[in-house]
This record gives C-alpha cells, sequence and structure tokens, in this order.
C-alpha cells in the first residue's frame, strides 16, 4: 500500500506523465484509448473477481444499505459499458491545441487562445469503480495524467481496473503514468493528497454530501464540487399527466443510487387529487418509502402508508427507494421550495403552459433545468461528451455535466515581430 512517501512519488510521477500526455497527438491518445478499452474486456474475469470480493467484504461488514451495494457492483454488462465509453471517448474530436480565437491587436499584435490540457487532476470518489474507468478516459483524452482515490470498500475492483487500464496504456507505448490508483485508504493520507499543490493542478470530489464537505474543508488545491443531487420534480396544473407519471417514474425508480434520481415530488394542488393517486401503485410495487406533507396524507388516506414530512426530509438526498413528497398552492410555491432546498443540481417541470416552461427555466438556478423529460438526462454520455467526469454543481469553471472541455483549461499565444510597448 502507499504511505506518504510513496504518494509524493505518486504525484512526481504524475507530473512528468502529464507533460508526456500533453503533446501526444490525437492519433497517439486514440489508439491508447482502444487499446485500454480492449484489455477492460479481457480482463473481464478478473475485475467481476475483484468486484465480489469487495461486495462479500462490505456485506460481512453488515454498515451499508443494498442501495450502496448496488452503487459498487460490477457486472458483464457494465464492464462492456465502461470500454464502449473508451471508445466513445476515442471518436471525439481532439480539441487540445485548437485556438478557441485569434485577433490583432492596434500594435500589430496577434493573439490567440489556445486550448490547453489541465495537467494533473485528482479524484476523490466512493462507491462505483466505474469511476475509475470514466475518469481515466476523459482526462487521458483531455491531455492530463490523473490520480485517483476511491473509496474503501472498492480497492480490489479499482486495482483490477487499473491493471487492466496501465496494460492497454503499455501496449500503445504510453506512460503507465498517466493513471495512478491511492490503494491505501487511511483518511490522513487523503488529507495529504487534497494538499497536494506543487503536484496536482485541480482536485475533483465526486459522492455524497459528506464527503464533498470533507474535501472543500481540507483541500489546498482549487476543487471542482460534483455531485449532490437533491433533485426535484414539479408537476405543473397544465401537465399533461400521463407524461408527468412517466417522467416520475422513470426519474426516481429507473436507478435510485444516482445524483440525477428525483428525490421531491410537487404537485399543484389545482392537480393533485387527480395525479397523486396515480403514483401509489407504482410506489407499492417498489416498496418506495413516502415522506409527505398533509395535503398528500390525506389525498392518499389508506391508499399508501405515509410518513410525516420532515424539513430534513426536504433536504435530503436519499438515494435510495425514498421520496419527499409537497402539494404546492401554486408556481411561486413550488419555485420558492425548490430554491430553498435545491442542491443546484436538475430541475425538472412538467407542464404543457409554453410561458411556464419558459418561466421556470429562467427562475431557477441549477446547473440543468429540464422541461417535459426525464432528471436522468443530466448526464455526460446522454449530452453526448462521452461520459463525464462529474456533474459540476458549482459555477466557476465548469458547470453541470463535465467532458473533455471541462478538463481543460486555455493560454494565449501571442506573434509579434519586434513590437515593443510605448
Amino acid at each position: 500500500m502507499i504511505d506518504a512517501q510513496g504518494l509524493i512519488a505518486l504525484g512526481k510521477a504524475a507530473k512528468v506523465a502529464s507533460r508526456q500526455l500533453g503533446k501526444l497527438s490525437s492519433q497517439q491518445k486514440n489508439t491508447a484509448l482502444v487499446s485500454m478499452a480492449k484489455h477492460l474486456r479481457a480482463s473481464q474475469t478478473d475485475i467481476l473477481a475483484a468486484n465480489q470480493a469487495d461486495i462479500d467484504h462490505t456485506r460481512e461488514a453488515g454498515k451499508r444499505p443494498e442501495s450502496f451495494i448496488e452503487r459498487m457492483t460490477l457486472t458483464e454488462s457494465r464492464i462492456d459499458d465502461m470500454a464502449a465509453g473508451f471508445e466513445k471517448v476515442a471518436n471525439l474530436p481532439d480539441i487540445i491545441g485548437q485556438t478557441d480565437e485569434m485577433w490583432f491587436t492596434e500594435d500589430g499584435i496577434e493573439i490567440g487562445k489556445k486550448r490547453v490540457p489541465l495537467g494533473v487532476i485528482g479524484i476523490i470518489f466512493e462507491s462505483r469503480p466505474n469511476v475509475t474507468a470514466d475518469a481515466t478516459a476523459l482526462t487521458f483524452k483531455a491531455g492530463n495524467a490523473v490520480i485517483l482515490r476511491g473509496g474503501s470498500e472498492t480497492i480490489q475492483s479499482n486495482l483490477a481496473i487499473i491493471k487492466a487500464i496501465k496494460a492497454g496504456l503499455a501496449e500503445a507505448d504510453v506512460t503507465t503514468d498517466a493513471v495512478n490508483l491511492i490503494d491505501n485508504p487511511d483518511r490522513a493520507l487523503a488529507t495529504q493528497f487534497m494538499q497536494m499543490n506543487q503536484y496536482l493542478d485541480v482536485l475533483i470530489p465526486r459522492g455524497g454530501a459528506a464527503l464533498i464537505e470533507n474535501v472543500v474543508k481540507n483541500a489546498t488545491v482549487p476543487t471542482i464540487e460534483t455531485g449532490v443531487g437533491n433533485d426535484h420534480l414539479y408537476v405543473h396544473e397544465a401537465a399533461d399527466l400521463d407524461k408527468a407519471l412517466a417522467i416520475l417514474k422513470n426519474g426516481k425508480l429507473q436507478r435510485v443510487s444516482v445524483c440525477n434520481a428525483v428525490e421531491n415530488l410537487l404537485v399543484d394542488e389545482k392537480i393533485a387529487e387527480a395525479f397523486l393517486p396515480q403514483i401509489v401503485e407504482t410506489f407499492k410495487a417498489d416498496n418506495v418509502i413516502i415522506h409527505g406533507d398533509q395535503r398528500t396524507r390525506d389525498i392518499l388516506q389508506g391508499k399508501i402508508d405515509i410518513l410525516p414530512v420532515s424539513e430534513e426530509d426536504y433536504a435530503t438526498e436519499f438515494l435510495a427507494y425514498e421520496i419527499a413528497i409537497k402539494v404546492t398552492a401554486n408556481y411561486e410555491e413550488a419555485v420558492e421550495h425548490i430554491q430553498t432546498y435545491s442542491s443546484a443540481h436538475t430541475e425538472v417541470i412538467v407542464t404543457q403552459d409554453y410561458s411556464v416552461a419558459r418561466q421556470f427555466v429562467d427562475d431557477i438556478d441549477a446547473a440543468a433545468v429540464v422541461v417535459n423529460a426525464s432528471s436522468r438526462f443530466t448526464d455526460g454520455d446522454k449530452f453526448g461528451f462521452g461520459g463525464e467526469i462529474g456533474i459540476s454543481t458549482q459555477k466557476l469553471h465548469a458547470r453541470g455535466p463535465m467532458g473533455i472541455e471541462a478538463l481543460t483549461t486555455y493560454k494565449y499565444v501571442i506573434y509579434g515581430d519586434g513590437q515593443i510597448r510605448k
């Protein structure tokens, strides 16, 4: 396992590697990405065995719910998706080296704005081992080195994935220091990692509120916050109720353990008695725990069990078969509720009123505002980015699903012919 000195060595190696990666041609990067995909598929048996060992150990410890186990579980299909992600990224345009703008000044100086890699990216994440692959593909395409620190529960899975990725890099004759994994879950080491300003250019935490809060509190490296998704679905009085029900089912139930799942349902009082009974059959089938306000409990009394809702419930990212419901008096109350409890991730309205939809888009301050579609579309792959490094809920540098462009910066290139400033 890596210790404090080993972490410094890892940082130094990544820094050196980043200088090499920034000079790779598009063809070299794409060849390496395809090679990494090939080795992931070839290593499927080993990766699944490592993942099963992690799952068994986590279940034996008895401290994690099944929703957590679901997040850490790999399958043949998920490994193939990881490999396909590398291939998708290989097919994306390479923006490194492109000139975004160019202009002449009054002094005859020509100035260009050139897209360049960030350098070395540190990523701290929790239970999803697929992040190891997704992060590598995107950071590599953008010409960066990456150092990954996953959760203690998935160390064996991450090591197996990294082994396959490094084999792909080696086959493509690219430095294997392009991707590095901290295999020691020691918290003191994590804090040291967050403060390695001499080696890391940016730090990206992916996980729950506690992880992100810890990184923001302790990191001295510039940080991009991602992830916490206390997402709302507002069913407006002018909603198509069939669409609303389908969007609710997909947003809440397709995969409950992800940050773009619906956690709060707001229903306009004018259609609440028509809409809310429609959710009963579906929510009963999946044993969804409902926290409802008094109006919700009155409407659904005797149809399904409902717990009284609390302020804490409204502010909670459940990541489980659990939801908070509120009947709102009007549009203004719904917007006020969202602005009070939103984590600025994804907010959805269902309405057939075009003017209300436009107003909602203007009123809501979030990374993604969705009209008449599922919150589950807030995703780098669905946006056409080939994947995502995370979903930023802050406003500086990057916001929303972060693809290759978010993993780059720029420098100004200035061309003259002997001019001096007067």
